[in-house]
């Protein structure tokens, strides 16, 4: 009998790396704060995880496709065109930042589980 990780993991590891590419590119947003016609962008997380329900692990693709990216409608618009809003970046970058962290947090725990069914306890 052997173990199949991928169903041992969850969806964990695909949420994880979702989260991944949203850091990169909330990074990105945040470094063209400045740059004038700079468009905000984002990943619709919900989006990327039910996509993967419905096509399954196996058929995981790059979250960071262009027809996952969604631009940020800002709050309040610049002169220059820029969409950037520091404050609504960096709570996206802090938010999308835990988020990461506690799916690396169910990992770990389903890593602990595994090893204590591998070494029998």
């Amino acid at each position: 009998m052997s173990i199949q990780f991928d169903k041992a993991y969850g969806v964990h590891v695909q949420a994880m790396e979702v989260r991944m590419q949203r850091s990169e590119i909330l990074a990105a947003n945040l470094a063209n704060e400045s740059t004038p016609g700079f468009q905000a962008r984002d990943i619709d997380f919900a989006g990327a995880m039910r996509d993967l329900a419905t096509r399954g692990a196996s058929s995981f693709r790059s979250a960071s496709s262009a027809s996952d990216l969604m631009y940020r409608v800002p709050n309040q618009a610049s002169q220059d065109g820029n969409t950037v809003e520091l404050g609504v970046e960096q709570a996206e970058f802090s938010r999308n930042a835990m988020d990461f962290q506690t799916s690396l947090t169910f990992l770990t725990m389903k890593f602990s589980g595994l090893k204590k069914a591998i070494e029998g306890q």
